[in-house]
């Protein structure tokens, strides 16, 4: 099949296909798997203690589960061509089930990692899926609202998992966070099996097992690498330096290697529409100032502030529903407005708000860190779910599993990075702190100084929004070029709205 006729059989979107229910199938399964990534956050002390490990030996059931992620998403591409959109689905819930049972009754910590694992290449396969049923049976003009609808549910389920965990965790043991989830991954599955059809095209390119492994090095050891960073000697470490230069390396071979077979593993050609690179961009930069927000906030809350887990919870709770609720007002208004009136006013908030996050003490009453919190996530609503839709819309059909692939990857590789950096930044602002007073080991300080270093990470932070702020000016309203069979004549270039 070439390429001319794989744009023939896109072109149209699929006829007679219940959008709903396969939209609502979608959504539980992305529900279910994004709610367990926050669950296990605030277990990590009693998991500690009852597994018997040390705190740098727990954080790998984080760094594990987006190590796994940032490397299938790339493969994702390959597999989307190969198997149905049911095949897809279901096999990424069943894998995500079995990891939730081992991870709920594992005996050690080994068993545990290996459930983590298993649930994380459940998820690296629903994820692309999700996106790239979405853009194919959905049309351009009502993709914003299906999206925002997406982005309820995927910011709703962190939201809640703080707090869920913290509730469950006073009354009950940690297993019972993967119990919990158990029923919900089953009724997903049955609801998949009954009501989610099948909506792609396949086109079973050739499988190129040198791109795959030079995919897998390339970003596992981006991920790995930056991830590490963030523990331990820092990027003076060894496995560091030579984590991030193998896998950049890697990366440059694998791009090449793209650019040159006649059936590439993962099209990097998508980086040729302009709005598509400038989205990509743009999304790595917050996801960066997100993750910062992510990690540090709860620190301060409970390391400055004092607050347990559960109330610390709590706090995030109010600006997590928000920005789940925004998420489809944002679609709506980008189908009526396009990126730029969303994008532009979403990041100068996210901007304005860090402004003032950077002056938070050790006595800021906590109405005002959740007010702060609110807005902040209001700003990245209005900033996340356009600027990818915007990105995407520009591709052909025939595009859409790369373009979802790259877009998942670069978020996950940019989370990584932000995650490290500014863990990085943190620490050393703490650090300089303690240098400066005479007695560094009075634990009177110690919440000074983790204010101290939060001001350096969201100075930095808000910096690096004014980078997307200046990304953002450039995004305009996008649509899809008019593919055509070899022997039609070649209209002239339309111009983009």
């Amino acid at each position: 099949m070439n390429v001319g006729t794989m744009g023939a059989d896109h072109s149209a979107q699929p006829q007679g296909i219940r959008r709903l229910p396969i939209t609502i199938a979608l959504i539980i399964g992305a529900f279910v798997s994004i709610l367990n990534e926050t669950l296990l956050n605030v277990a990590y002390t009693d998991l500690m203690g009852e597994l018997h490990v040390s705190p740098s030996t727990i954080q790998w059931l984080s760094t594990v589960y987006m190590l796994v992620i940032g490397i299938l998403v790339p493969i994702t591409a390959l597999l989307i061509q190969w198997f149905t959109t049911r095949q897809m689905f279901l096999s990424a819930m069943i894998l995500f089930l079995v990891g939730t049972i081992v991870c709920g009754i594992a005996p050690s910590f080994g068993v545990l990692l290996t459930g983590r694992i298993i649930q994380a290449i459940g998820t690296g396969l629903l994820l692309p899926v999700m996106m790239n049923t979405i853009l194919t049976i959905y049309p351009p003009e009502k993709r914003g609202a299906a999206m925002g609808t997406i982005g309820l549910v995927i910011m709703f389920g962190p939201a809640i998992g703080p707090t869920l965990s913290g509730l469950i965790l006073d009354s009950l043991n940690w297993r019972w966070l993967f119990f919990i989830v158990i029923p919900l991954a089953v009724f997903s599955i049955l609801f998949a099996a009954v009501y989610l059809r099948n909506v792609s095209e396949l086109s079973r390119p050739k499988v190129d097992l040198i791109s795959i492994l030079l995919s897998t090095v390339g970003f596992g050891g981006i991920v790995y690498g930056f991830s590490h960073a963030g523990e331990g000697e820092g990027w003076s470490d060894p496995v560091v330096y030579t984590c991030l230069i193998a896998g950049f390396v890697a990366l440059a071979l694998f791009v090449w290697r793209q650019l040159s077979v006649k059936e590439p593993t993962l099209d990097v050609r998508v980086f040729k529409y302009p709005m598509f690179a400038l989205a990509a961009a743009l999304l790595m930069v917050m996801m960066m100032t997100l993750f910062s927000t992510l990690i540090l906030l709860p620190m301060y809350l409970q390391g400055a502030l004092l607050l347990t887990p559960f109330v610390a919870g709590l706090v995030l709770l109010p600006g997590g529903v928000i920005n789940g609720l925004m998420s489809p007002v944002a679609g709506r208004l980008f189908d009526k407005f396009g990126p730029r009136a969303l994008i532009v006013p979403g990041l100068i908030i996210v901007i304005g708000t860090l402004w003032f996050m950077k002056d938070l003490t050790t006595t800021t009453p906590v109405g005002i860190v959740i007010t702060l919190h609110i807005t902040l996530l209001i700003g990245i609503s209005l900033v996340m779910m356009p600027g990818q839709t915007t990105g995407l819309n520009q591709l052909p059909p025939r595009m859409y599993p790369h373009g979802t692939a790259i877009m998942n990857t670069l978020q996950q590789v940019s989370g990584a990075i932000g995650t490290a950096l500014f863990i990085s930044i943190y620490s050393s602002g703490r650090s300089r702190y303690l240098q400066a007073l005479a007695n560094p080991e009075d634990p009177a300080e110690k919440p000074n100084a983790l204010v101290a270093g939060l001001h350096d990470a969201f100075t930095i932070s808000m910096f690096v929004g004014l980078i997307a702020l200046l990304l953002g000016l450039f995004l305009r309203r996008t649509q899809a070029p008019i593919e055509y069979h070899p022997t039609e004549p070649q209209p002239k270039p339309q111009p983009q709205q």
